[in-house]
């Protein structure tokens, strides 16, 4: 049995993730219940909200008035009035496990089997999550649904079951984040960070590497990768990427390679010294790198500008100029 096309949806958290991932969602006519229990954190979702619709409208990337998109979004700060007429509950809250169970006991005695439950986690397999559920029929309404930051640019969304999720769920939650014109990959097991982290983390354990082992400072192996295959990423993917280059070539290369890498199964030492030393990144100015506010400003600005672009150009891409890439 199929169900309903989803025609709202209650977003729990509205943090910088759960603000964007309403707004996302308002902006294709979906109506949205954005519920917090801080009233200040329901605020910023509020402004959140508002500065990234007008972004998006003043570079052409929404249809209509951003009044128009707003009021689509109802704030609430009670759980009952979130959830009450959904088709779809979001969880979006802080990624530590006794919050999140606490939270899936809770949906569970409060929505109806026809009611979608489903967790923006990076951290936790949704068989993990599904373990809070008092009733295995409630883990077959339950996938992972991972939007990437910030939520209102990026369009992808990892598409996670358990062995237990319906299929008619993974057909719905994919036909509706079809309607939001993300990019919805849908895995066909779970496997813990998913695909898109698992692919960036093999990249930054072979960074940290040769930076430990004094192969190249921190900046050059950046400029390596904006300067280099960073360049053909977007287009080519990983795929893509080898194709073009030969498969014969990338096969020398991986026998060549491949007994030198990095296969670490813990964090590196020189990590947690940036860390047991307070140096977190540009929340503390200082990382691997040292920061200003106008060198973290600028950062800020240049990625924007960069999501802006892609964003443009799959607009230009659906309104009919193909992408070079066959279907697979």
């Amino acid at each position: 049995m199929e169900m309903k096309e989803i025609s709202s949806v209650a977003v729990l958290g509205a943090g910088t993730m759960g603000a964007n991932i309403a707004l996302s969602f308002a902006a294709h006519g979906i109506q949205v219940h954005l519920m917090d229990v801080s009233p200040k954190q329901l605020e910023r979702g509020i402004s959140t909200i508002r500065e990234n619709a007008v972004q998006l409208l003043e570079h052409g990337l929404l249809t209509e008035e951003v009044d128009h998109i707003i009021a689509r979004v109802t704030f609430v700060a009670a759980l009952e009035t979130a959830i009450a007429g959904v088709g779809l509950v979001l969880e979006v809250v802080p990624e530590i496990i006794e919050i999140k169970e606490q939270l899936f006991r809770k949906l569970e005695s409060m929505t109806g089997p026809e009611v979608i439950l489903a967790s923006n986690t990076s951290t936790f397999v949704p068989s993990r999550l599904c373990s809070a559920f008092a009733h295995a029929e409630t883990a077959g309404r339950f996938v992972v649904l991972h939007y990437w930051n910030p939520a209102h640019l990026i369009p992808l969304v990892e598409v996670v079951p358990h062995t237990k999720t319906a299929p008619t769920i993974l057909r719905t939650v994919k036909a509706m984040l079809d309607c939001c014109d993300k990019q919805a990959v849908v895995l066909q097991k779970e496997i813990p960070g998913f695909l898109g982290n698992r692919l960036a983390f093999a990249l930054q354990r072979e960074a940290m590497r040769m930076v430990a082992d004094g192969v190249a400072m921190p900046d050059d192996i950046d400029t390596v990768v904006r300067g280099g295959f960073g360049r053909r990423m977007p287009v080519t993917g990983i795929f893509g990427t080898a194709d073009f280059g030969g498969l014969d070539v990338y096969l020398a290369v991986c026998d060549q390679v491949f007994p030198s890498l990095c296969n670490d199964s813990a964090a590196p030492d020189i990590l947690k010294r940036l860390v047991n030393s307070g140096r977190l990144g540009m929340k503390t100015r200082e990382g691997w790198s040292k920061y200003s506010e106008c060198d973290i400003a600028e950062w800020q600005r240049r990625v924007t500008d960069d999501l802006v672009h892609f964003a443009r150009s799959d607009l230009r891409r659906e309104q009919g100029t193909p992408h070079p890439r066959s279907d697979r």
